[in-house]
């Protein structure tokens, strides 16, 4: 075995020493990617860290490095073995360090993030916090002045006061130069100056409003900067100066649909008014925002308080309108019923005045028809009887409609025989019917009730009333009356859509249509038919006579009745039929009913002897005293009579049985001569009838008579034959049915 001298090198092969750089190059790289990675996690984690750009740069430096050192790996060459030492020793320690802060970054990290980043984020915090502070002082303060200005405006709902105030107010609260408000003008075309703060231009100068400024701030809600030099916005002389900033904003109006201020225009709901506000010249200041809400919020509590001061000032004014009319109505009222007072005393007086004489024509007149006359001197008699029976009933056909006009007019309930009264209207048809040599025919239905509850006077009335017509304007033919019990389905008439009849059980409606075959009427004259002074006829048939009353009163007494009343008729020549419908009531089921029913006789073919009959007659008219006693001494009475009434109390005595007191004496209570003539005589058997004879129609004469113990009332003018009822009436019942 040879033995090798071979000396160990103290230095590693150059082989080694390649590894060794390789394996130092491959850990520099890992080193600086790693240390990239926990910088850019650092950063993520420190918002707040300052100079990230710094960090982001450092990083990129060091990939670069990195990958220098990576790329060196592929390009490793032999050099001298110094060199080779050098580099791998140097190589070693950059390895050594790279890797040992990579390690120690991996614990740094999280204590810088936990105490450098979390100061720096507190005290942006706190610089956050401070602005918040000052956010909410500015909104505090904001509102603060809201309130006052709200206050301020609110407190008075004159709408003068109140833009004055506004005003005034802001200049103050924001430190204004000049304040102004643009008012619409009434057509709408422009804006006026109203109302400034400085009063530095004159009130009243106009822009139009179609100025692209003024569109700008309509068109939205902001408060709007606008140039010192638009119109709306000149509100200082001109001068050598910095004008201010200046803010513009709108204050919406009040949509006046139904009512008009006296002095604003008629405004829809995008009508606006402009206010201007401009801070002081020659300063840096500038608006604020919460200036600017301020503005805003301001406008629209200007805004409300308009309305609300333009609504107050419609109903103060709608107010005095309406006390001015109510002034003027009752005024007007006062005068209607004055003039009704006075219509009504005319008419009282006319009926007084003219019935007196009308009552000496009529019974003069019948008494002379009951002598012996020739025929001539009876036909004149006859002929003055009529034309007096016609003269009367105009006067009551002109006290009724007065009376119906004036609502005093209240029918008189009752119960009554129904068949009796159409039977009696036909009595009394008939005789002038004949005349004319006309048919009259009276149909009643079966299920007609025998008695009926309502105005028996009034009834007949209406029922002679339009027979009576027929009668006048029917030259030939006849007339028919048919009377039943109207059913449901035939009480409506289209002709009459506000008549609504509902019948019960304790009421009926009575329907009647009178049929003539008379001149008949032109459709376009019905209407008129019930108007008063109106008469429909043909000109042949006007020598008949009437007023033109007659139907006018009979639809406003079936009105009073709840009923309906119409005339129908193809035309001239070819007739009519007049319908009415009434309501009555059923006895034994209505208050009314218990008013006791006295039928009245067929009447005697034999007329009634008052011989003997004692009867004292006191009137203070010489004339009507001599016609009434002629009447009753052509009846065969033992008349007495006296004009004043201390004469008649002294003379009456238990043999007068009856005693006739004209009501309507001047100077005399006749009402208290009735009651000392009762007192006169203790037993109530012994006392003499008493019946009022009197000119007055109206209720209350009635009324005051009854209560002091008159048994009826008489009313002028009065034939025999009336007369001849109505002692008839005293003798036989004690009182006169018809009053009771």
């Amino acid at each position: 075995m040879e033995l090798c001298n071979c000396i160990e090198p103290p230095w590693p092969a150059d082989e080694l020493l390649m590894k060794y750089q390789y394996i130092s190059d491959f850990f520099i790289a890992l080193a600086y990617f790693s240390i990239p990675l926990e910088l850019i996690y650092f950063v993520k984690k420190s918002a707040v860290f300052p100079y990230r750009w710094v960090l982001v740069q450092f990083g990129a430096f060091i990939v670069l490095c990195g990958a220098t050192h990576l790329i060196n790996l592929w390009t490793f060459t032999m050099h001298t073995r110094t060199v080779a030492v050098v580099m791998t020793t140097s190589k070693i320690l950059t390895a050594v360090v790279s890797c040992a802060t990579a390690l120690m970054l991996v614990h740094i990290i999280p204590d810088l993030l936990s105490v450098k980043t979390r100061e720096l984020f507190l005290k942006n915090k706190a610089a956050e916090l401070d602005r918040e502070m000052g956010l909410i002082r500015t909104q505090e303060e904001t509102g603060r002045h809201v309130r006052m200005l709200t206050h301020e405006i609110r407190s008075t709902l004159d709408r003068h006061t109140i833009l004055k105030t506004t005003l005034v107010e802001l200049g103050r609260t924001l430190g204004l130069e000049e304040c102004a408000l643009w008012m619409p003008t009434r057509s709408g075309l422009e804006l006026q100056l109203s109302y400034t703060l400085r009063h530095q231009n004159p009130v009243g100068y106009t822009v139009p409003i179609q100025l692209p400024v003024i569109n700008q701030v309509f068109n939205t809600s902001r408060a709007v900067k606008i140039s010192p030099n638009t119109p709306v916005a000149r509100l200082r002389p001109a001068g050598k100066y910095m004008p201010g900033e200046v803010v513009a904003v709108r204050v919406p109006l009040l949509h006046l649909s139904n009512f008009q201020i006296h002095d604003w225009p008629e405004l829809s709901t995008k009508r606006y008014a402009l206010m201007v506000l401009m801070l002081p010249s020659d300063s840096a200041r500038q608006w604020h925002v919460h200036e600017l809400e301020l503005v805003e919020v301001v406008a629209d509590q200007v805004a409300v308080a308009l309305s609300h001061a333009a609504i107050l000032e419609e109903s103060m004014r709608a107010r005095d309108l309406l006390m001015e009319q109510n002034v003027a109505l009752d005024l007007a009222r006062r005068e209607a019923e004055t003039a009704v007072r006075a219509r009504n005393d005319f008419l009282a007086v006319m009926n007084h005045e003219m019935r007196t004489p009308m009552h000496a024509i009529i019974a003069l007149s019948s008494l002379l028809q009951e002598t012996e006359l020739m025929p001539e001197q009876r036909l004149m008699v006859e002929t003055i009887l009529k034309s007096s029976n016609l003269l009367a009933t105009l006067i009551n056909d002109v006290l009724d409609l007065s009376r119906l006009e004036d609502g005093s007019l209240q029918l008189e309930i009752g119960t009554f025989s129904l068949h009796l009264l159409f039977r009696e209207a036909l009595n009394l048809i008939k005789p002038i019917a004949s005349v004319k040599k006309l048919y009259v025919t009276l149909s009643l239905s079966p299920d007609l009730s025998e008695y009926a509850v309502g105005d028996e006077k009034r009834l007949m009335q209406i029922l002679l009333n339009v027979v009576g017509n027929a009668v006048k304007f029917t030259k030939e033919g006849g007339i028919s009356i048919c009377a039943f019990v109207a059913k449901s389905e035939s009480l409506r008439d289209p002709r009459a859509p506000d008549f609504f009849p509902i019948p019960s059980d304790n009421h009926f409606f009575l329907r009647v249509e009178v049929k003539d075959t008379g001149a008949g009427i032109n459709p376009q004259d019905i209407p008129n038919i019930f108007m008063k002074f109106v008469q429909s006829q043909p000109l042949a048939t006007k020598n008949s006579g009437g007023s033109g009353l007659g139907l006018a009163i009979c639809k406003r007494f079936v009105n009073l009745m709840e009923g309906h009343i119409w005339i129908e008729s193809e035309g001239a020549g070819r007739g009519s039929t007049a319908v009415f419908i009434v309501k009555l009531g059923i006895p034994g089921r209505l208050n009314g009913s218990k008013l006791p029913f006295v039928p009245k006789g067929p009447g005697n073919q034999v007329k009634p002897n008052f011989s003997g009959l004692k009867v004292v007659v006191m009137d203070d008219n010489s004339v009507g005293r001599m016609v009434t006693k002629g009447l009753l001494v052509h009846l065969g009475c033992d008349v007495s009579a006296f004009a004043s009434g201390e004469e008649c109390i002294r003379a009456v005595s238990h043999e007068h049985k009856v005693v006739f007191l004209d009501v309507s004496m001047p100077g005399v209570d006749s009402f208290e001569i009735a009651v000392r003539i009762h007192e006169k005589f203790s037993k109530r058997h012994d006392r003499p009838i008493i019946v009022a004879l009197t000119a007055n129609t109206d209720r209350t004469t009635k009324d005051n008579c009854l209560r002091v113990g008159m048994k009826g009332v008489v009313l002028k003018p009065v034939s025999v034959d009336r007369m001849r009822s109505v002692l008839s009436d005293l003798l036989e019942h004690g009182y006169l049915v018809e009053t009771q």
